[in-house]
């Protein structure tokens, strides 16, 4: 991987600190683990792992950059959908909003300000982060920006209990370790992470299905087409589990997922022969998941389908499927920018176009992300944008 830039000195030291504790796991374990574990301790193993470090990881100098991050215009739009949706269960429900994985807090910051403006601040906004060091970046920045709304907003560390309102995702299951299931010459393996010692080098083999549920989900993905071989792709058990979670905490409500991603057909498409996976290292996207362990991100897209098939499952609505530019679109996305430029210099004018841009082009962020409505034990509006659920 020369083309990527290599970390400083300390950087490197964390990394092999972290390098030793896989190590050890994988000695442990016959020298294999499966890639969700390998990929579970490179992002969360406690002080190590990329999310529970403090560098920097989102925005202009981090490793990748979110929807939020790009423009106020994301969350105002979101902000917008969320008020609408108040009006028709606020009064039974209350004015409440639990948002999983916040980020660097901005998505929070704008949607508090546009919800204030309209008068329809929730009575608690809670965050769920599992993030140390994220969590500290939010409560700085809005308990800078929001002093008089900061006492409503409450942190987390474990889902609550008998939930009501709305409960939002934004590029959280992209994070979820998962499994790499591979077909050789049409024989079902998982992909296992070993170490070559004289090479000190992190390695795949395969082996033998980790979990029971694989062998259900891998003869399932073989039946939606043919597929050459070798094919490899990925299955998240955690993001089925998380979402079943989620409908086990929401007494009644709504559920908003936004992520990039696919529905089932075109995420186990036979072209997509190596799968999703991907890296984040200083705005680098790449396919090496052994990069310096702890200081990259690792992802892999969504498989909406089969979030869809979990929530009706655990007695949810699929209430609507839609790709990020329709929704944004559907919810006033350009007359918040025509709003913005034209209290702005007119040096900001292309900035707040280009942001447009970025949020909706197909050849952006406007078809690869996804936005998926769940609800439960309450009567919905009809969405109000162009919806894709005949494409689950």
């Amino acid at each position: 991987m020369h083309q990527l830039p290599l970390p400083h000195s300390s950087a490197i030291a964390h990394s092999q600190q972290l390098t030793a504790q896989i190590i050890q796991k994988i000695a442990a374990h016959h020298n294999q683990i499966p890639f969700a574990d390998f990929m579970h301790m490179a992002l969360y193993a406690p002080g190590l792992g990329y999310y529970h470090v403090g560098n920097q990881k989102l925005g202009q100098y981090g490793d990748f950059i979110t929807a939020p991050e790009i423009s106020p215009l994301f969350s105002y739009s979101l902000a917008y959908y969320l008020n609408t949706l108040y009006t028709h269960i606020s009064a039974s429900l209350g004015a409440y909003i639990l948002e999983v994985g916040a980020g660097s807090g901005k998505m929070a910051l704008h949607l508090l300000q546009y919800l204030q403006q309209q008068n329809s601040l929730p009575e608690k906004y809670y965050i769920l982060e599992l993030s140390p060091d994220l969590q500290q970046k939010q409560q700085h920045l809005l308990q800078q920006k929001l002093p008089d709304i900061y006492p409503r907003i409450v942190w987390l560390d474990t889902l609550p209990q008998n939930f009501k309102g709305i409960i939002l995702a934004n590029e959280v299951l992209d994070a979820m370790p998962v499994h790499l299931l591979s077909w050789q010459a049409n024989q079902l393996q998982e992909k296992y992470v070993s170490y070559h010692h004289p090479k000190q080098s992190f390695y795949f083999t395969d082996g033998e299905l980790s979990h029971p549920l694989l062998s259900q989900k891998g003869e399932y993905i073989a039946s939606l087409q043919h597929h050459t071989s070798p094919y490899i792709t990925e299955v998240n058990l955690l993001a089925e589990s998380w979402l079943a979670s989620i409908a086990d905490c929401l007494e009644a409500g709504v559920c908003i997922v936004i992520d990039y991603g696919f529905p089932e057909q075109e995420y186990y498409h036979p072209d997509r022969n190596t799968g999703t996976l991907m890296c984040h290292y200083q705005h680098h996207s790449h396919t090496d998941p052994f990069f310096y362990p702890g200081l990259q991100d690792i992802t892999a897209h969504v498989n909406f389908t089969a979030l869809a098939n979990t929530a009706v499952q655990h007695a949810m609505q699929v209430n609507a499927f839609t790709t990020q530019a329709y929704f944004l679109l559907g919810n006033h996305l350009v007359e918040f920018a025509q709003q913005q430029i034209a209290t702005s210099p007119s040096s900001n004018i292309y900035p707040i176009s280009q942001a447009v841009r970025t949020l909706t082009l197909a050849e952006e962020m406007g078809e690869l992300f996804k936005v998926l409505v769940l609800s439960k034990n309450i009567t919905m509006p009809a969405p109000h944008f162009t919806d894709l659920r005949q494409h689950l």
